[in-house]
């Protein structure tokens, strides 16, 4: 299958061809704002100093994609450097800053898309904003729903609140997205209200059963390296089951809109004069809404009280849902999945999920971590400097890159720049002209795809392996994603004509006379010196069959960085990060 499809990618930029710009847009970039971390007195973790290609691929993993700048920094300093670095930097622009400053009356989803498009593109806290990213696909919300179309500004506020936890705690992490309106929303739970016999009334489940089975501890009891615990006759055991979901749901009642008197019926309810802030502001308990039952669940019980209290009842079902033996291993592999691999080794697991226990972990001369169970500074760097994910081996099947990573890292590695500032890229969402795939906007809370998806009668299946991104592939994808880069890679992307984003090939055309040369240089910067020989070779011959000089020197070395820019994007070798 492979050879039609580079034939097909070969017949497709070749019609493009004709009526080439200049590819330059403007180079003004934020100045450098820095971390304050004095990265030479960082101590060195267990590794020497990478090597360009061990850089890139460090870079692919702790950023939305390799740059000559970062690709420097990590050389000179190491990985560990690179890390306090990132750990340290501030956010200097918020993603709800950005709404603030829009008509609230005009506001659409393509809003909140730019916003993410400028941060991955150009925002200096990187590793930040891809792990945030990451935890948008584990605690799900989505402007497909249609509750939350008319809360860009909530949904917003709520990217912001994964950016600020992202090297927190995940015990606060889980508090903050149970009380964020946007995922009361979303899953139900605001507005939700104690059972009335009377009325034949019980608590929403929606929440109390997500929580749990997505959120924190999954569907079945795991070993400390993320294997399943196996019960009488081998069979897995369950975690919790409908009466664990009856109780917990109870825990969930009484909370609404915050901003105006919890006494008040008009506010739960969302009528009546309400806050200007409501969508961002954490949701607030309301006694008279709250269940006062007794509520069983995960072996703890919180006995029936007469005075209603929904904010300890919360905090104490919190505790005991972060406390889970299940969670360190639960979702430290799905962290490994988004930044790593998608079949990480039991031992991989284990070694992050003991980080994310003790809330510290060590590489070398460098130690990270407050000593508190989820911290998640600590259960980052140990999945970044983990022996799996700094070396390549030949039996590791990597990860399917996911198209938003895809264009991120388009974007980054030729300094795209946006004309307006804005990065007015909208949805992205049809898979046959586009990548298939918007942040924010999965189809269910099940995110894009299943951490444990199996594509099926596959060698993936065959091997006991896992793809999820494959989740989102097909014949429709492969091809709209095709002409979707060859379009970008040409002309750039985004609204307006020209194209908003636009690349700088400067570099790649400097390269151009020599197809060796500046595949070499592609190949750094896309798949960070994996590229197989067979393909760089195909490029290679490719980007000869471009005549240069030609008639036209410029036009020639834009035409041929264009080229191979183009072909290593549409390769598997690219396609399947290692």
């Amino acid at each position: 299958m492979c050879q039609p499809i580079r034939a097909l990618f070969v017949a497709l930029f070749a019609a493009a061809l004709g009526g080439c710009g200049d590819g330059s847009g403007p180079q003004a970039v934020p100045g450098p704002q820095g971390s304050g971390v004095n990265l030479a007195t960082v101590p060195q973790s267990a590794y020497p100093l990478p090597d360009a290609n061990e850089a890139a691929g460090f870079q692919n993993q702790v950023s939305f994609g390799a740059n000559d700048a970062e690709l420097a920094k990590t050389r000179q300093y190491g990985y560990s450097a690179i890390l306090e670095d990132q750990f340290f930097m501030p956010s200097h622009r918020t993603h709800e800053g950005y709404i603030n400053t829009l008509s609230a009356s005009n506001l659409a989803d393509e809003h909140v898309m730019h916003t993410f498009w400028r941060e991955a593109a150009i925002g200096q806290d990187q590793l930040k904003r891809r792990v945030a990213f990451a935890l948008s696909q584990v605690f799900v919300i989505s402007l497909q729903d249609a509750n939350l179309q008319n809360f860009r500004r909530g949904v917003a506020s709520y990217m912001d609140m994964l950016t600020r936890n992202a090297f927190g705690n995940y015990r606060q992490l889980l508090q903050d997205v149970t009380l964020h309106p946007m995922m009361g929303l979303y899953l139900s739970h605001l507005r939700n209200r104690k059972e009335d016999p009377a009325l034949n009334r019980v608590p929403d489940q929606n929440y109390a059963r997500e929580v749990m089975q997505l959120f924190s501890i999954g569907l079945h009891q795991l070993n400390p390296d993320g294997t399943l615990m196996l019960g009488g006759g081998g069979q897995p055991i369950e975690t919790y089951g409908p009466n664990d979901i009856v109780g917990l749901s109870r825990v969930f009642t009484g909370f609404s809109w915050a901003g105006c008197p919890s006494t008040s019926t008009n506010c739960f309810n969302g009528n009546g004069t309400q806050s200007p802030n409501r969508e961002v502001m954490p949701m607030q308990g309301f006694p008279q809404f709250h269940s006062t039952s007794e509520k069983s669940f995960l072996g703890t019980t919180i006995p029936a009280n007469a005075t209603p209290d929904p904010v300890g009842d919360l905090n104490r079902a919190l505790d005991v849902i972060a406390l889970h033996p299940n969670v360190g291993p639960f979702f430290g592999r799905q962290l490994i999945q988004r930044l790593v691999t998608s079949n990480p080794s039991p031992a991989y697991v284990g070694r992050v999920a003991q980080a994310f226990n003790t809330g510290r972990y060590q590489s070398g001369a460098y130690s990270v971590g407050t000593g508190q169970r989820g911290d998640l500074r600590a259960t980052v760097a140990a999945i970044l400097l983990d022996s799996e994910a700094r070396t390549v081996t030949s039996g590791d099947p990597g990860k399917t890159r996911e198209p938003i990573l895809r264009l991120a890292q388009w974007m980054r590695a030729f300094n795209a720049r946006s004309t307006s500032g804005s990065f007015l890229i909208g949805t992205t969402d049809d898979p046959a002209t586009s990548l298939g795939q918007s942040p924010m906007r999965s189809p269910t809370v099940f995110n894009f795809y299943r951490p444990g998806y199996v594509p099926p009668n596959t060698a993936i299946a065959t091997a006991g392996l896992v793809a999820p991104e494959l989740q989102i592939v097909n014949e429709v994808a492969v091809v709209g994603y095709s002409n979707f880069m060859r379009s970008i890679v040409q002309n750039g992307v985004g609204s307006n004509s020209p194209r908003d984003v636009q690349p700088d090939y400067t570099a790649e055309m400097a390269l151009a006379h020599d197809a060796n040369l500046l595949v070499d240089r592609v190949n750094l910067l896309l798949t960070a010196g994996s590229m197989s020989a067979a393909t760089s070779s195909l490029i290679v011959t490719a980007v000869n069959s471009i005549p240069y000089p030609g008639a036209n020197q410029a036009t020639s070395r834009l035409n041929r960085a264009r080229l191979a820019v183009f072909f290593a994007l549409s390769s598997p070798d690219y396609l399947v990060q290692k």
